[in-house]
């Protein structure tokens, strides 16, 4: 008997299924195919991200694009201000997601304008992906790209005195190691980077990151294939799991220290990485950092998955906006001496 022909579905989750056991056999040699697959996914997505965004473009918004803070091709920003501002404003510095693989700054451009829109300059980081660049690099570039806008800051409208560090997801946990590093000797030395004199971090904005690698659960085994390729590549250690140099030094809650910066943090509820956020929050609380949560019960509708923020069609996405505008209008009002 010859066996039904699969059709529609059946036929994708073959490929699917095909395309994985491909992966999971280069993937015994090199982390490249999963994490450039990767890399393609998220381009996908973030096209479709920044044509939403588009319709929220707001016109009062100036912007100067692909500002160079360092030699390497990836060591760029781009700077958004309110229309014709002239004086230095509280500044945003941002650092896209994307898993540590793929993502760019100028998928979320339209998001930053709407915050440049509420009186801010936003700076939006670019840096160099894994694997042409391994942890802790860029750490690294966002210092570098601190210690500029600190040079440059009349010129480019920053505050350096009034700067809030932000990220989403794979960027959160770049912000939040960046912010160890400026704000905690300790983490500084462990990192082998240096702080930024001159600039102060009045608050850190965290939405749905990823935290501590050793608690991350995949929710299958296709997502674990493209988490161990993502870490791999972002390590440069084929056996990362068992490289506790590594997960400790990525590990943003086992290094807390109560210097941290007043810190935002949001999460959808079904969002796989929930428990980061939540674990973070607990690690905050304990500390006596001050800490404003944008968390939602399991039973929230409609459910807000990873990344939700962004996804301004939503109420909630919309009212965690203005949620980030109203604690970095409040971190930066009174910069200290």
């Amino acid at each position: 008997m010859v066996p039904d022909t699969p059709t529609g579905a059946g036929v994708q989750a073959l490929a699917i299924r095909a395309a994985v056991l491909g992966l999971r056999a280069v993937q015994l040699v090199s982390p490249v195919p999963a994490a450039r697959l990767t890399r393609a996914l998220f381009a996908k997505t973030g096209a479709a991200q920044a044509e939403m965004l588009a319709a929220h473009r707001p016109a009062d918004v100036d912007a100067r694009l692909d500002e160079r803070y360092g030699s390497r091709p990836d060591e760029c920003f781009d700077v958004f201000t309110p229309a014709g501002s002239a004086v230095p404003g509280p500044t945003v510095v941002w650092v896209h997601g994307g898993g540590f693989v793929g993502g760019t700054k100028d998928e979320l451009a339209d998001y930053f304008r709407l915050l440049a829109s509420h009186g801010f300059t936003v700076v939006a980081v670019r840096y160099t992906l894994a694997p042409e660049a391994t942890f802790p690099t860029p750490v690294r570039q966002t210092l570098a790209a601190l210690g500029y806008l600190e040079r440059h800051a009349g010129d480019l409208g920053v505050d350096p005195q009034r700067i809030v560090l932000a990220g989403d997801s794979a960027g959160s946990h770049i912000a939040a190691q960046t912010a160890m590093v400026c704000t905690d000797p300790a983490a500084a030395t462990r990192l082998g980077l240096d702080p930024v004199a001159g600039v102060r971090l009045a608050g850190v904005v965290l939405c749905c990151g990823v935290y501590d690698v050793r608690t991350l659960v995949a929710a299958s085994n296709t997502v674990e294939l493209f988490v161990d390729a993502a870490m791999w590549a972002y390590s440069g250690v084929r056996h990362y799991r068992d490289d506790e140099t590594f997960l400790s030094a990525m590990s943003v809650p086992d290094h807390l220290s109560d210097s941290f910066p007043p810190a935002f943090v949001t999460v959808g509820n079904v969002d796989p990485l929930l428990a980061q956020s939540q674990r973070l929050v607990e690690r905050f609380e304990e500390l006596g950092v001050p800490v404003e949560c944008l968390l939602y019960p399991p039973d929230h509708t409609p459910a807000l998955s990873h990344e939700y923020q962004f996804d301004l069609e939503l109420d909630d996405a919309r009212a965690a906006l203005e949620a980030i505008v109203r604690f970095i209008d409040r971190t930066t009002a009174a910069p200290q001496a």
